[in-house]
């Protein structure tokens, strides 16, 4: 007998009754997979035996809210992007690129919450050995710091129940299993019937839970995609192997902001809190050479400074080539058209190569406008002043839009030296300039190249 199977979404985890080229629900292409359907014999619930009372409905008048309870991470840069600390009976999920950094940061801060809670840290990749050698490389120390090397969620749940531990710690959840599932670890069945058991546990029981997630280049069922709606806080490291800066970034927070980062340096004894990132993306700028401006942009509520290079020069080929690394693809072929029909710059033969330092990802419009200075510049070979940093979103017609925040942005600017700052002439609300701050105010981008260029 043909054994049943079910089909699957890699990006957003939704479940189809046959194959289809498109996910209805998130509208990717070529994202289902087969998975044979599991045979439950007793649930993630049963097994943690956290199931609760039924529930009744209840007025929301008479629900009693209270405070949160947060407590400190020791690191304060993880402690911002949480919203200001870890919330107690929260379930955190860490994910990104193998060997990225999640499971030094993970160590690190144990180092500081042994201090005053009892934490378990379980690993079904590293045996106890291998984590107190990396504890010691990282100088961790903790008496109520306790170890497993276990893949067994049953087994895990056990040793919850007879530590009692304020604070679990699993790295990673690609390598537990439920053994009254027949799946393969890894699987989505898997992943997400563990992920539910720990979140009953993390409810149920008030346990802190921090769960590591691994992405592979494809996102596929390795990633923690299928999760981040079971989770209260999706956690993202971002950044290049070969490159020093780590960029920890929260995609989903229920007890505070998103799209909040956190900076750190990788070195040998581990991760380097950076407090100020904008000092850290413009170290080594080059002065007096075309092709490069700074834009100052909104990560959370943190205003960071960025520097957008551009370099553009004659083809050789029949289609100019377009490369694009932390700048949207199409809003730089989207920019170029603008250039050339409102700026009158005939860049529609030349080969463009855009570059944003660091490792940082700019996806917000306030940074078209000094892209399209640092394309100008390239294209012109005349370098824009050092002392300038241009803020604007660019429309289709070549004007410049106000932004938000934009007060913050232009303190953050002259905090950081700058005394020139290209905006939109049209800037929304009561506008305060700091003190020795120089706003060029222009209504297109032909009168940003008439000032600057």
């Amino acid at each position: 007998m043909k054994s049943k199977t079910m089909f699957y979404c890699t990006e957003c985890g939704n479940e189809l009754p046959k194959w289809a080229g498109q996910c209805p629900a998130c509208k990717a292409w070529n994202t289902i997979v087969e998975q044979p359907a599991e045979t439950k014999r007793r649930s993630a619930v049963s097994a943690g035996e956290t199931r609760h009372s039924v529930s009744r409905p209840k007025p929301m008048a008479e629900v009693e809210t209270g405070q949160e309870l947060r407590f400190e991470t020791g690191m304060r840069e993880l402690d911002r992007v949480l919203g200001g600390g870890a919330v107690q009976g929260s379930l955190v999920l860490v994910g990104g690129a193998p060997g990225i950094g999640k499971s030094t940061l993970m160590l690190q801060i144990c180092d500081h919450l042994c201090r005053f809670a009892k934490v378990l840290y379980v690993s079904g990749e590293e045996s106890e050995r291998q984590i107190k050698l990396r504890a010691d490389r990282l100088h961790v120390q903790g008496t109520q710091l306790y170890l497993q090397a276990e893949t067994n969620l049953e087994d895990i749940l056990e040793s919850v129940r007879e530590l009692k531990p304020d604070i679990l710690i699993v790295d990673s959840i690609q390598t537990l299993y439920n053994g009254e599932l027949s799946a393969a670890p890894g699987s989505i069945g898997q992943v997400k019937d563990c992920t539910m058991a720990l979140m009953q546990l993390a409810k149920g029981q008030g346990v802190t839970v921090f769960v590591i997630g691994h992405v592979n280049k494809e996102g596929s069922i390795a990633g923690p995609k299928v999760l981040e709606h079971m989770v209260d806080c999706v956690l993202y490291f971002e950044g290049e192997q070969q490159n020093s800066y780590r960029i920890l970034r929260a995609a989903k927070n229920r007890f505070g902001a998103t799209n909040e980062i956190g900076v750190f340096e990788m070195g040998d004894s581990g991760l380097r809190e950076v407090p100020n990132p904008s000092e850290m993306l413009l170290a080594g700028r080059p002065q007096d050479t075309p092709g490069t401006c700074v834009t100052c942009v909104m990560e959370g509520v943190r205003p960071v400074l960025a520097e957008v290079q551009a370099l553009l020069a004659p083809t050789s080929f029949n289609v100019p080539r377009r490369t694009a690394n932390g700048f949207d693809f199409n809003r730089t072929n989207l920019l170029l058209a603008v250039l050339e029909k409102r700026g009158g710059l005939m860049v529609s033969t030349c080969d463009a190569y855009i570059n944003v330092i660091g490792g940082l990802f700019l996806d917000e419009p306030a940074a078209d406008l000094a892209m399209i200075i640092a394309m100008a510049s390239s294209f012109r070979d005349k370098p824009v002043p050092g002392d300038l940093a241009a803020v604007g979103e660019v429309g289709l017609t070549g004007e410049l839009r106000s932004v938000n925040a934009l007060g913050q942005r232009l303190s953050e600017v002259h905090r950081l030296g700058f005394t020139k700052c290209l905006v939109p002439a049209r800037a929304g609300g009561k506008l305060e300039v700091p003190d020795g701050l120089q706003l060029i105010k222009v209504r297109n981008i032909r009168e940003a190249l008439a000032a600057i260029i």
